[in-house]
């Protein structure tokens, strides 16, 4: 039965994989993986030698004696920890994209485009770079590369300029959502898993992030597509809203509120977020002028019913599809890791490969390759390191900035593949090569700064 399971998981993870040929959304094979493999461990469930204790991090003794309804009871507590788990993931990421779609909704990220006074190519190379890193690292690298893409869009014209500037977004922006719990979405697994602190993974994980990104921008800083000025005048279109500045500030001033409210009280960071979301949703409602009643709707008859606050409009726009994917890969992986399946992987890969440096950064080339969520649920089920320790920053890193090789290998790069069109090859000949230099760099960085500085 465990061959069946490990067919069935490779399976759905190669459906995942190749999302853009099969042209399935990836959350389709996530759900069905997992349904189905929670289904095969609970019909095969007298058959099994071994159940891995998430709580405790270690095998279940004695599992292979367990009756019938014991193993039935432990499978049934298993899956409700995993569901909680990955419910405070889950329910962290609602709280902050609804926050994001607040900002939005009251034009909030125009205000960025007002830090534009420059037509230097390459001083709006700089620019870009530095919005993206810290961005990324406040309101997560997906939604930092919309943000700057839609600046993008405004101010250069010229179509191969666009390019080479999203394909620079796409790097830094991976590399400065690495070194935040609340930058990118595995940083934030392994932080809400107590793998990682927040002021543990900024000092081991910031350095080697900023030279990921400084590598890439110093060297295409040299380019001639990056010399000269751009074409056109910068417009200086503000908010739409007069209180989109507000909004702005005080929306990244609630997200970056939650790693506080995670150290000052000690609570689930997902408490934090949502204690943000309400003062937010408050300053929303109060702005917008408009009655919030979440039992009715005003003017039902009208086109925008059911939007009729901010809060209602913000949350119908939220990416759900996201959410279920994540639902379904890491209660998958939770399934394998209950058998004990990636534990044994894990044993299994260090004597293949003794040096866990190199193989958390074939964690990181992978990430380019394949979804980088699934690999980091996958590596906090294969090792049991306490919390803080140098490998799970190191996986953080390399899982955050290494999808940038690859145009499909992060959630920004695809954004910003279908926002631009970047054709993958492009991106492979011109841009790749770029985003290597910088993850090799930062990964030598993070290595002498734990080995010489940290001494870790």
């Amino acid at each position: 039965m465990e061959t069946i399971i490990i067919i069935v998981f490779l399976a759905g993870y190669l459906a995942i994989t190749l999302e853009h040929n099969l042209k399935i959304d990836k959350l389709i094979p996530a759900l069905a993986m997992m349904a189905i493999l929670w289904a095969l461990i609970a019909l095969g469930i007298d058959g099994y030698e071994n159940w891995f204790d998430s709580a405790k991090q270690s095998l279940v003794e004695g599992f292979a004696n367990f009756e019938h309804l014991d193993r039935m009871h432990l499978m049934e507590e298993s899956l409700l920890h995993h569901l909680g788990k990955t419910a405070e993931i889950l329910f962290f990421l609602l709280g902050a994209m609804t926050i994001v779609e607040i900002i939005d909704y009251f034009d909030g990220f125009a205000t960025i485009k007002g830090f534009i006074k420059t037509k230097k190519k390459g001083k709006l190379l700089w620019l870009f770079s530095i919005l993206a890193f810290i961005l990324s690292a406040i309101i997560d690298n997906l939604t930092a590369t919309i943000v700057l893409i839609t600046i993008l869009q405004k101010v250069i014209k010229d179509r191969e300029t666009k390019l080479w500037f999203a394909g620079m977004i796409v790097i830094t922006a991976n590399a400065g959502g690495a070194w935040s719990p609340i930058g990118d979405v595995t940083t934030t697994m392994l932080w809400i898993a107590n793998k990682v602190s927040a002021g543990q993974l900024v000092i081991h994980v910031l350095l080697p992030s900023l030279i990921c990104m400084l590598v890439p921008v110093l060297i295409a800083g040299r380019f001639k597509i990056f010399k000269g000025l751009i074409d056109g005048d910068l417009d200086d279109e503000g908010s739409k809203s007069k209180y989109g500045g507000t909004m702005l500030y005080l929306g990244l001033g609630a997200i970056l509120f939650v790693p506080v409210f995670k150290t000052v009280t000690h609570l689930p960071p997902y408490v934090g977020m949502m204690l943000s979301l309400a003062v937010v949703a408050t300053f929303a409602e109060i702005f917008s002028n408009k009655k919030f009643n979440i039992s009715s709707v005003e003017g039902a008859d009208d086109d925008n019913a059911g939007h009729h606050s901010p809060v209602h409009h913000s949350l119908s726009k939220i990416e759900l599809p996201s959410i279920l994917f994540f639902l379904g890969i890491l209660l998958a992986v939770a399934a394998m890791e209950s058998l004990g399946i990636l534990f044994n992987a894990a044993g299994a890969l260090n004597e293949a490969i003794p040096n866990t440096d190199i193989v958390v950064m074939l964690f990181g080339v992978g990430s380019a390759i394949i979804d980088n969520v699934p690999l980091v649920a996958a590596s906090m089920g294969m090792f049991s390191e306490p919390m803080d320790s140098p490998l799970w920053h190191f996986i953080a890193y390399s899982a955050g900035t290494g999808g940038s090789m690859l145009i499909i290998g992060s959630a920004a790069g695809v954004v910003a593949m279908g926002m631009e069109k970047i054709d993958f090859f492009w991106y492979l000949k011109k841009i790749a090569w770029l985003a290597m230099v910088g993850f090799v760099s930062g990964a030598i960085v993070f290595i002498l700064l734990r080995d010489f500085v940290l001494n870790v």
